[in-house]
């Protein structure tokens, strides 16, 4: 059986990260929650490895493309990291600051379930 899939949501919005952790749990992933940019650096700090970040774009403290501009300073290309907003002017952000694919809100489950499944697919092609 494979590892589950390393999700971290990084989320100031209660709601909106239960919601999305309610849809992750289908797919049986292990799941950390950051409350803003700057908690999710601190986990890479900490030397936590995710397969999947979905960021919020507006947070305090430290927003979302500030935090995946960090971690990706810190040499983690490998983490797909996914922004997310209602405002749809906030994918020109989130690409500059190195995301790999943003997605309006609310997510849609179809959308999520693609993404997790490509997740699992190169996490099982890694182990070949």
């Amino acid at each position: 059986m494979a590892s589950p899939v390393k999700v971290l949501i990084i989320e100031d919005t209660r709601l909106d990260a239960m919601v999305l952790s309610a849809m992750l749990r289908k797919f049986h992933c292990e799941i950390t929650t950051a409350m803003n940019g700057k908690e999710s650096v601190d986990l890479f700090i900490e030397g936590r490895k995710f397969d999947i970040i979905f960021c919020d774009k507006d947070m305090p403290i430290m927003s979302g493309p500030e935090a995946i501009d960090k971690i990706r300073a810190m040499g983690e290309s490998d983490v797909k990291i996914v922004g997310l907003s209602a405002n749809n002017n906030a994918q020109e952000v989130f690409m500059s600051a190195g995301a790999d694919v943003f997605v309006p809100k609310p997510m849609k489950f179809d959308v999520l379930e693609d993404m997790i499944q490509e997740v699992i697919n190169k996490k099982n092609n890694a182990m070949v």
